[in-house]
């Protein structure tokens, strides 16, 4: 049985004729930067996340690095945010030299605590960057509070969780910015680079796209020093045929999630994914915990699926604040870290896409069971 964490050639296959088209059009236009096909993107998926603004930008760490920039961060402000996450989310604030300060995270969730943050804020603190991990909204509210009573911008990092919603709202609008990853294996994937930032500021958005345009509302007349980042045309066609479909790619993901549960229902030694009833979550990882008392642990069990020819990875293996970069970063700081780092040691992701079928999870899920039973009948 041929398994895939993520199935890009069978969604591929299902979209063949639709997405040839777009990009055919977009080659007899001959319009490969920016363009009606960029704008009508990015006006669709304003609509479809119920947002008014969004600006298609080159790739995720853009999308991030032109929020802090946009939020006025300045070298030495401080950020606040997970060490449970991929680097990109610490790292686009290092590159414009403010600071990333890291908090512990809810151990169910994965996402960040917020009964942790305001223990890290100080004078130089200038913003909150919660990440949608693994598809689900971080829990927003008591986030959004405590930057209102300290005057704090809050930049959403959704790479991971495009079309979640926290209370019936979409993340992405919830704060000041949501920033988005179009990286291929995503929920919403590009046939390359690409990302987009969103917001319902009027004032941040033009910010944002000026400073995307190298600093310049007007072509030569440049206001403030900016980058250069732009979806290209192509990566909109691709991206505008995918967001049709992209509530049904959300519902194909929640029910193999749902089957995966089901099939690990009875097993103590595996710890399915938590559900929180205030988000719809939209598993862009379905992300389970091995109990480390299973003889051999994570590391055993990775060898016995390899031997079954069974994808998996471990997101994340180094929590941010162990990382060198950040470990010797001036001013780069972080309190107790223990739910992040047992995290690190407990999690293992199995494979999640839209073509993900029962027969090939009830294979997943038996060499899983396998091990764990063997393992604990050896043990007692």
């Amino acid at each position: 049985m041929k398994l895939h964490m993520v199935d890009l050639q069978g969604q591929y296959r299902a979209l063949k004729a639709e997405i040839d088209t777009a990009l055919q059009e977009v080659l007899d236009s001959a319009y490969f930067i920016k363009g009606p096909v960029v704008t009508a993107f990015e006006q669709e998926m304003a609509a479809h996340l119920k947002g008014l603004f969004a600006l298609g930008v080159g790739n995720g760490t853009d999308a991030l690095q032109l929020a802090f920039m946009a939020a006025g961060l300045q070298p030495g402000d401080e950020v606040i945010t997970s060490a449970f996450t991929f680097i990109a989310t610490a790292e686009a604030a290092a590159l414009i030299g403010a600071v990333p300060v890291f908090v512990d995270i809810d151990p169910r969730t994965f996402n960040l605590d917020p009964s942790k943050i305001e223990a890290a804020i100080t004078p130089r603190t200038k913003a909150i960057v919660p990440v949608h991990l693994f598809g689900q909204a971080a829990d927003m509210d008591p986030i959004l509070d405590i930057a209102a009573r300290h005057g704090l911008r809050v930049i959403e990092d959704t790479a991971q969780a495009i079309g979640a919603t926290y209370k019936g709202q979409t993340v992405g609008y919830l704060g000041d910015i949501g920033t988005v990853s179009f990286f291929p294996s995503k929920n919403l994937g590009a046939y390359g680079d690409g990302g987009m930032v969103l917001t319902n500021d009027e004032a941040l958005y033009e910010g944002m796209k000026m400073v995307a345009n190298h600093g310049s509302r007007k072509k030569y007349y440049n206001e403030v020093v900016g980058i250069n980042s732009r979806l290209d045309a192509l990566q909109a066609a691709v991206l505008r045929v995918k967001l049709r479909h992209l509530d049904a790619f959300t519902a194909a993901r929640r029910k193999a999630a749902d089957r995966y549960d089901a099939l690990f229902a009875e097993h103590d030694a595996i710890t399915t994914p938590y559900r929180d009833p205030d988000c719809h979550h939209v598993f862009h990882q379905y992300t389970i915990r091995i109990n480390p008392d299973v003889p051999g642990g994570r590391e055993a069990l990775q060898a016995h699926l390899k031997a079954q020819q069974i994808p998996h990875a471990i997101y994340y293996p180094v929590p941010l604040h162990q990382l060198p970069v950040f470990a010797t970063m001036p001013g780069a700081r972080h309190g107790d870290m223990t739910e992040t780092e047992r995290a690190c040691a407990e999690v293992l992701s199995l494979p999640m896409h839209t073509e993900l079928s029962l027969e090939q999870q009830q294979y997943i899920a038996e060499a899983l069971i396998d091990f764990v039973e063997e393992r604990n009948s050896i043990a007692t």
